[in-house]
């Protein structure tokens, strides 16, 4: 059986029109076009874009605002069709693996209570209730759940991160991807 070959990368402004569709497909148009490219020209924001190394489609996209010494995860989706292959892990790692590269202590994010999977990918890698939020989703009225993880300074937590990318290779390779990396 042949690999889909996926690349982790910068987004480019010519992506716009492909994260707001996607966007709008996983999270119901959180963000605008507008959003996106603000985002995309912030110096304070930073992101990650995983797509087909074939055809260049977008499959997940990630994004933290650096804010003093945390990052606060906005935006993490991966394609309907993409989810649970290990792509939402590989996408955490890499925005947790950018804020220690940035000397941040802790990530922080909000997430609704309903979503389960979401909840369990965050709290395997450590993340932490610390709130919650009521009616914090403006569409639908629901909470959210305010979640932190802190330690991203220690020693201990580039160990975690050195697992969790042994982990993160075994399962991209057991449901046939393949991981290139671009800058």
């Amino acid at each position: 059986m042949s690999f889909l070959s996926i690349t982790f990368h910068q987004p480019q402004l010519t992506d716009l029109d492909e994260l707001v569709a996607l966007d709008q497909c996983c999270l119901g148009g959180l963000w605008s076009k507008n959003g996106y490219q603000r985002e995309l020209m912030s110096s304070n924001s930073h992101f990650w874009v995983l797509s087909s190394d074939s055809t260049q489609t977008i499959l997940g996209f990630g994004c933290f605002w650096e804010i003093l010494e945390e990052a606060h995860i906005t935006l993490l989706m991966i394609s309907p069709e993409y989810q649970g292959q290990g792509l939402g892990q590989l996408l955490l790692y890499g925005l947790l693996r950018d804020a220690v590269n940035r000397n941040l202590e802790r990530a922080t994010l909000e997430v609704r209570v309903s979503n389960q999977p979401a909840l369990c990918l965050y709290q395997k890698f450590g993340f932490e209730v610390a709130g919650q939020r009521k009616g914090y989703y403006q569409t639908t009225g629901e909470d959210a759940l305010v979640l932190w993880r802190k330690g991203l300074q220690y020693p201990q937590f580039e160990q975690d991160l050195y697992i969790w990318k042994q982990q993160i290779n075994d399962r991209l390779t057991a449901n046939h991807l393949q991981l290139i990396i671009k800058n």
